[in-house]
């Protein structure tokens, strides 16, 4: 019997540690393309990007993660993501409550963009579309319990715009107005102003991703009052059309409504008779 061969020997023991060491590697690196990969897929309600940034999946394709545009805010709104936090490593985001995008006229963030991730086409910070802001909680808004709060309305940049105060009867004192904050989507532009100044400990209105916030119609529907104003007139000729019965809420009645599931309603449109009206199209 041979003796082993201590050289072959070591070699075997050395290929088993670099076979090792790189499964281990490989196990590593798959880890961490794993949370990129699960990183890169959702973006947290509270994170908002930059202006000039488009759909998430878009932005995150162009961003190099070069933290320009962090480093070139007079503000210091925005951070660079670290891998402790939900947002795609090394991205640029701002949490609106504790620092809200000043929107500076001059728009630097985008200008020090070296990729088009943030859009050099954004010329007028009013035309942003960082975030929707959204009036979440309506019962604990001031303006909602009868007070005249209005700050997320006054500290708006574009005030009238992109939020107006509607005017509401106050039901419960029978007195009062009531001042309803009213957030008009084509004009919002996201930057967060109204959710760190409102007074609350938890804000009422809050500002998240577009494509978080806002729903969308079908392509198939349209608005009537949209096609009017395109058209110049109303595309529907009034040929004696008659109103539907309403099922409106219990105890409420409107001029001109008959509830179907009450028997305390207003006259039935349809006659005593239960038929339909003279000229009523049939």
């Amino acid at each position: 019997m041979t003796a082993p061969d201590p050289a072959k020997a070591a070699a075997r023991r050395q290929f088993i540690l670099d076979t090792t060491k790189m499964a281990c590697g490989m196990g590593v690196l798959g880890l961490g393309l794993g949370l990129l990969n699960k990183q890169a897929k959702a973006l947290p309600a509270g994170a908002i990007r930059p202006p000039g940034a488009g759909t998430e999946e878009d932005f995150q394709s162009a961003c190099i993660r070069c933290g320009l545009c962090v480093r070139d805010c007079p503000y210091d709104i925005l951070e660079l993501a670290t891998p402790a936090q939900q947002v795609a490593t090394g991205t640029p985001f701002f949490v609106a409550r504790a620092k809200p995008c000043e929107m500076c006229e001059d728009i630097p963030c985008v200008k020090a963009c070296p990729t088009g991730a943030l859009d050099h086409g954004l010329t007028d910070i009013n035309k942003a579309k960082m975030g929707l802001a959204v009036l979440v909680d309506h019962e604990t808004c001031l303006n909602f319990l009868g007070l005249r709060c209005d700050v997320c309305y006054r500290v708006c940049p574009v005030i009238d715009k992109a939020i107006t105060l509607e005017v509401q009867h106050n039901t419960r004192t029978a007195k009062h107005t009531m001042f309803l904050p009213t957030v008009h989507s084509e004009h919002c532009t996201g930057c967060g102003k109204c959710e760190a100044s409102c007074v609350l400990e938890v804000a009422a209105i809050k500002v998240y991703p577009v494509a978080q916030a806002k729903g969308e119609l079908g392509s198939h529907y349209r608005l009537g009052w949209e096609e009017k104003r395109k058209a110049g007139q109303s595309l529907v000729e009034d040929k004696g059309l008659i109103d539907l019965p309403d099922r409106m809420p219990e105890g409420v009645t409107l001029p001109g409504h008959f509830d179907p599931g009450s028997s305390k309603g207003l006259p039935s449109p349809f006659g005593s008779e239960g038929k339909l009206p003279d000229g009523a199209p049939r």
